[in-house]
């Protein structure tokens, strides 16, 4: 019996939404500004390397004006329509700026159809709400994502950043199943692990996708004695699979029975493109446990 974890397809369902997806994402949080030939760049880059799922927020390069990722990437697209078909498109609403969350039904129907606007699209295939509003009763949040499927606006429904318990109260008023979760999940960020996300993740049969993969960089620049101590450890399985420590990352995320989408940060064309060696990586139990316990700092009981 091989002690070796067998890396993902490179294709899975998207939970039962009857859509696939890549088993890594691209992110937009830092896609941004009027550089549209720049901007097609990446997302051919993306596609080219076999990344259908690209994920966006109404949030995202807020600082350069709410709406500003995908008002660009809607730039790219009506330059380019024939890329729409090729992806796999969400998106993300339910944080008001100045408020700050926002799930009632009229919030999100409108920050929906501004959303289709700004995209120049008829509908996106997940639609997710990024935040809990502990002020919104979860029946009301469930009537404004279903009224807007039925209405052809969105193909699926997802969550971002919420708890086990939040994910089971809202799925109690949906007539379908919540195809997603998007929690923070890194080698440095484990706590899905062990809060119940990634178990009830795999009972709902939910695709996971994961934020800041590479723990918003500082596993490429560690500072601390744990952050080292967790790349020496991602840098020796890299060497012997000959790829760097970032995809090292992706991989030791993808080993895990939900297997975890991680959804690339990276504004790099060049890394984009080098996304797929991550399915070089093939992690054995004790070693995948060694980076568990150097990012918990202690051993596994």
């Amino acid at each position: 019996m091989s002690d070796f974890i067998e890396p993902p397809a490179r294709f899975r369902p998207l939970g039962d939404s009857g859509i696939e997806v890549s088993s890594i994402a691209w992110g937009m949080w830092r896609f941004y500004g009027d550089d549209v030939a720049g901007a097609r760049r990446l997302v051919d880059a993306a596609l080219a390397a076999g990344i259908t799922l690209l994920d966006t927020a109404d949030i995202y390069g807020e600082h350069h004006g709410f709406g500003a990722s995908e008002t660009l990437l809607g730039r790219v697209l009506r330059e380019a329509p024939e890329l729409r078909d090729r992806m796999v498109l969400a998106t993300k609403g339910g944080i008001r700026p100045g408020v700050p969350y926002d799930s009632r039904a009229a919030w999100l129907g409108q920050a929906l159809d501004d959303s289709l606007r700004r995209l120049g699209v008829d509908h996106v295939d997940l639609y997710q709400i990024h935040r809990p509003d502990l002020l919104t009763h979860p029946e009301e949040a469930a009537r404004a994502l279903d009224d807007a499927r039925q209405a052809g606006k969105i193909r699926a429904i997802g969550v971002s950043n919420h708890s086990a318990a939040q994910v089971q109260a809202l799925a109690r008023f949906l007539p379908v199943p919540i195809v997603s979760q998007q929690p923070e999940l890194s080698p440095l960020y484990v706590a899905p692990m062990f809060d119940g996300v990634l178990d009830q993740a795999m009972e709902r049969n939910m695709a996971v996708l994961a934020w800041s993969p590479i723990g918003g960089g500082r596993l490429m620049k560690p500072e601390s004695d744990r952050d080292r101590a967790v790349a020496a450890l991602l840098d020796a399985a890299a060497e012997t699979a000959g790829v760097d420590r970032a995809a090292a990352a992706y991989a030791w995320l993808m080993a895990h029975p939900a297997r975890p989408i991680p959804i690339l940060g990276t504004q790099d064309a060049a890394r984009i493109a080098r996304a797929n060696e991550a399915y070089r990586v093939r992690w054995n139990r004790a070693d995948w446990y060694r980076v568990l316990e150097a990012s918990l700092g202690t051993k596994m009981p």
